[in-house]
């Protein structure tokens, strides 16, 4: 439980110019898995000892940190992130945090899951970030206050041991915990700031929820959904076409470079788990020059393998809703979308519900992850 790229130090101060020109990261083997701590999930930051200088919420913007290094308020520098106070110590003789001094945040992940990664972000905290870093994680059941998270009799996983971190840099740690987690608590030894949290993993809805449901998005992300693989990203990522919600602009979508060959883009999901699909929407909201002219699914059945028309190739119109019930129920555990001949969509909703093997493959795995 160590930093892949680990950074250390003081950034350089900020001389003028592009603020990101000095900026410390590196590729890091998780960040292409869903960020559970995602503001669009529903995830929060339910509570923090002290934010005085910046607020907590600012922890789990989706955009990257921005830094003006002309805008000071009524208490100081105002930095786009979460900052404490500078703690003192007891008395004039010990002037110093004691080692145990630290301030804490709690957040709430949009989505249980299994951690894979954390990136703590210190962008633009150059000599105001913490010494060092911890992580724990939780799963707890309906909606905890923060004072039930704090209550003692309360055990957290640690997934960060207490870590050195550098400022202006993403400081990125894998996690190997296989472990369903519904809330983390962000720790920064002694004091100081940290612009971003990201927490990279894996989503681990609910069985009894999707039981109740009974027919729901079965490949949403915030109900197990994921992307497999896209034929392109270059403006979007893929994920975008499963997020909660609709999409809000044209970028909250999926959209593709121009083609200059007669091949067509596409992306390859995985259901929750094995489903019967009985309706399906395409939406290219926000896509008005750029939306895809046409579109297609086929789906693989989980038991023979086989993959099969879903949906044929079908004419699609821009910044429109398409809705299409099926004729019949499709079994499926994977779904691919072919998008013709490039261009984007904002939303793909599949809606089915769980066979009986799939809803028991689904409860074995929430026990196995301690649900």
């Amino acid at each position: 439980m160590t930093a892949t790229a680990h950074f250390t130090g003081d950034a350089n101060p900020y001389g003028g110019g592009d603020p990101y020109a000095d900026y410390r990261t590196a590729d890091h083997p998780f960040t292409h898995l869903v960020d559970l701590a995602d503001r669009r999930l529903g995830a929060g930051v339910t509570a923090a000892n002290d934010e005085f200088f910046a607020e907590r919420e600012n922890l789990l913007k989706p955009e990257p940190a921005h830094f003006d290094p002309e805008r000071f308020g009524h208490k100081g520098k105002i930095m786009d992130g979460w900052e404490t106070r500078r703690r003192r110590g007891a008395s004039a003789d010990r002037p110093h945090p004691a080692d145990e001094d630290h301030d804490w945040a709690l957040i709430r992940l949009g989505a249980p899951g299994i951690v894979r990664g954390l990136v703590v972000d210190t962008a633009h905290f150059r000599g105001n970030y913490p010494q060092a870093v911890s992580v724990e994680a939780v799963s707890l059941p309906g909606s905890p206050s923060p004072e039930e998270l704090l209550a003692p009799d309360v055990k957290w996983t640690t997934l960060v041991p207490r870590t050195a971190v550098g400022g202006h840099a993403a400081n990125a740690f894998p996690v190997d915990v296989e472990r369903r987690f519904t809330h983390l608590r962000l720790c920064q030894h002694p004091d100081g700031g940290i612009a971003r949290l990201r927490v990279y993993g894996e989503v681990a809805p609910d069985p009894a929820w999707l039981a109740a449901l009974a027919t729901f998005d079965v490949v949403a992300l915030e109900n197990g959904g994921r992307v497999e693989d896209a034929s392109d990203r270059f403006y979007s990522p893929a994920t975008n076409t499963i997020q909660p919600g609709g999409s809000h602009k044209m970028d909250d979508g999926w959209e593709t470079r121009r083609r200059r060959d007669r091949g067509n883009d596409w992306i390859h999901y995985h259901l929750v788990e094995e489903a019967e699909i009985r309706a399906v929407e395409i939406d290219t909201a926000y896509l008005k020059g750029n939306a895809a002219g046409w579109a297609g699914l086929t789906a693989r059945d989980a038991q023979s393998g086989a993959w099969t028309r879903l949906l044929p190739r079908t004419r699609l119109q821009p910044d429109t809703n398409h809705r299409f019930v099926l004729p019949g129920p499709v079994r499926a555990d994977q779904v691919r979308i072919d998008i013709f001949p490039d261009g984007g969509i904002s939303r793909l909703r599949l809606f089915g519900s769980l066979t009986e093997r799939g809803a028991a493959r689904l409860a074995a795995r929430h026990a196995e992850l301690g649900g």
